[in-house]
């Protein structure tokens, strides 16, 4: 079985993953990014971990911090989420986000807010481990993304 990096993107390009923007704030600034390496760690303590490139403003600015909060996005998030991971200078000017001493939480998005406790550096991402201090449950069904597509979520129909 091959390995190599183009096998490796084409079989993650399978793999559907929430949308979530990383946010931070605090001495080392205000920033955020689309991120899609999302996952729960642990209920005991409650945890996440978000990977997130090492030579990115994210990364930076969170091991900065020592504090980011995860935007799970809803399902018609998409512009927030092309608006995040663009080049754009100040990607929160006129949102309707709510700051809090974790990172901003946006509208309508189910947020978990972290401390930052462990970073471990792979290759060329962060892997941050977050111990979750706050959530705020929005309700909303999340945004995908799978193939190069946004996608949404719904139940399979009993047959």
């Amino acid at each position: 079985m091959s390995t190599a990096r183009e096998a490796f993107i084409a079989a993650m390009r399978q793999v559907a993953s929430t949308v979530t923007v990383v946010t931070t704030d605090g001495p080392a600034g205000k920033a955020g990014a689309t991120v899609s390496a999302f996952s729960s760690l642990s209920a005991d303590p409650p945890s996440v971990l978000v990977c997130l490139r090492s030579a990115s403003k994210i990364a930076q600015t969170v091991a900065g911090n020592g504090t980011f909060c995860v935007n799970i996005l809803p399902e018609d998030g998409s512009d927030l989420a092309v608006l995040f991971a663009g080049a754009v200078e100040d990607r929160f000017a006129g949102l309707d986000s709510t700051d809090t001493e974790f990172g901003p939480t946006l509208p309508r998005a189910t947020a978990f807010a972290c401390s930052l406790n462990h970073r471990h550096v792979h290759g060329s991402h962060d892997i941050c481990i977050g111990d979750v201090v706050a959530i705020s449950d929005a309700g909303e069904k999340p945004l995908t993304y799978m193939s190069g597509a946004f996608h949404i979520v719904r139940p399979k129909a009993e047959t």
